[in-house]
């Protein structure tokens, strides 16, 4: 293998929005040095998860499939990992060395699938309790692990979780093998639920004036069906001002912490000379609804769920396009072709993603007109969605009951306005139903004749072999 094949490193984040990066104009996220690496590169602004939930959404990333392939469709831990072709084990078979810092969320937990060392969570949680004497001293501030509740951390910032993972992946690259390139997966839980960022960034946050949810006509329901007083781990439901601005201090408070442990990071690379060789890329399994339109968490198809930020730095005196932003729709199921293609390694027929580097070498290509993605029912029997994105449109049907939602992304970028029941929207939205029954035909679920959308059953996961359109399964 040659010398010159550039070291890939993978940073993923949980629960991350795609409009929360500072160079995209947020009014609120502070991510400079995300914000400096993306001018070294493209930023995809329409990216997408393929399933709006962590175990689905990191199936797709590490195999390169859609979930209708790999066989999980919404969420369910305790389920298999049947997979030959990954993206750790792909590159793993071509010399390099293959290493995991932080969240998997792999089963069994300690399945490396392809890794060659591998750090996880639970090993913090060992360092970390027997630091303190406590028993999960992580969780000691007492917030759930789900909640819509936000605090400062309790411990200091060097003892957080972030911060430790950090410097579990510098001291992996110093002690790495330094005849081969290496693939290091940088894996944050947050900024996932609770939402406990160190007291500095809290309380700078605390400070700012953050505007409120935003909620549309079509989403009142979802604060009237929900029981009061709210739970703290409710996934819909409307809280008070006070308390809203307390969860949103929180989450983008953690935002600002991880980015600037991101920066502690690459400064690392950078004096060590690794930056220059290494390809970059940062993105999240999914986004988080932080109370807009009456929700929160996940599995839902609004792009506050389902939309992602995608950052993609190439290595230096790589002819690409630099600090450029990029419309195309793009998806999690893209970068282990996009990894793969960029280190000139071979791309399995089981992976369904298209690699991106040719996007970032600005070619002229055709790509994708529109992006398929789905949950299956969860929180509720009837909270499910299939959806197709365009640059243009969003289409959202519910497989369980049959409900719809059309959105004008250009005219109304936050989802406020349903134009389902508006006449002039009639040939575009019986388009996008066409688009959609012709994306479902085929599956197991019987959703459609490749014509027209029937409603049924949908489970979280399934066998990848009980799919017709499986490809190279192990076992």
């Amino acid at each position: 293998m040659s010398k010159k094949q550039p070291n890939i490193l993978l940073i993923m984040t949980d629960h991350w929005r795609g409009d929360s990066l500072g160079r995209l104009g947020h009014p609120i996220a502070e991510t400079p040095h995300l914000d400096s690496m993306s001018t070294q590169g493209v930023t995809f602004t329409s990216a997408f998860t393929p399933c709006a939930s962590c175990i689905a959404a990191r199936r797709s990333l590490m195999t390169g499939m859609e979930p209708n392939s790999h066989g999980m469709l919404g969420y369910q831990d305790g389920q298999p990992w049947p997979y030959r072709n990954t993206l750790a084990g792909e590159l793993a078979k071509s010399g390099y060395q293959t290493i995991n810092v932080g969240k998997t969320h792999f089963h069994p937990k300690r399945l490396h699938l392809g890794f060659e060392e591998l750090i996880t969570p639970d090993d913090y949680d060992e360092w970390l309790d027997n630091k303190t004497g406590l028993v999960r001293s992580r969780f000691a501030h007492g917030v759930h692990g789900n909640s819509w509740m936000a605090r400062p951390n309790h411990l200091p910032e060097i003892d957080q979780e972030e911060t430790w993972l950090t410097s579990q992946a510098m001291e992996r690259i110093i002690k790495r093998d330094p005849e081969r390139p290496f693939f290091l997966c940088l894996s944050f839980n947050g900024p996932h639920p609770p939402w406990c960022p160190p007291q500095y960034y809290f309380d700078l946050f605390m400070n700012k004036d953050i505007p409120q949810p935003i909620v549309g006509e079509w989403a009142q329901r979802y604060a009237a069906q929900a029981a009061y007083p709210l739970d703290v781990n409710a996934w819909c439901g409307k809280i008070s001002p006070e308390l809203n601005h307390r969860a949103r201090a929180g989450y983008f408070a953690y935002l600002a912490y991880i980015d600037a442990q991101i920066g502690r990071f690459i400064e690392f690379l950078s004096r060590r000379g690794e930056l220059n060789n290494t390809m970059i890329a940062f993105t999240a399994d999914h986004g988080e609804m932080l109370g807009d339109h009456n929700l929160w968490r996940k599995v839902n198809a609004c792009d506050a769920s389902a939309r992602i930020p995608f950052i993609i730095k190439p290595p230096s005196g790589w002819t690409t396009h630099r600090n450029t932003e990029d419309t195309s729709l793009v998806g999690l199921e893209d970068i282990m072709p996009t990894f793969l293609d960029a280190t000139g390694v071979d791309i399995p027929d089981t992976v369904e993603g298209r690699s991106i580097m040719p996007l970032i070498k600005g070619d002229d290509i055709e790509w994708r007109s529109h992006y398929h993605h789905e949950h299956a029912p969860c929180y509720d029997p009837e909270y499910a969605y299939q959806c197709i994105t365009s640059n243009a449109w969003k289409y959202v049907w519910n497989p369980i009951n049959g409900e719809e939602l059309l959105f004008d992304r250009n005219n109304d970028p936050n989802e406020l306005h349903d134009l389902v029941s508006i006449p002039e929207h009639g040939e575009v939205l019986a388009e996008l139903r066409l688009t959609l029954a012709r994306e479902l035909q085929g599956r197991p679920e019987n959703l459609s004749d490749g014509k027209t959308l029937r409603t049924g059953v949908v489970p979280s996961w399934r066998e990848p072999g009980e799919s017709p359109n499986h490809l190279n399964f192990a076992g």
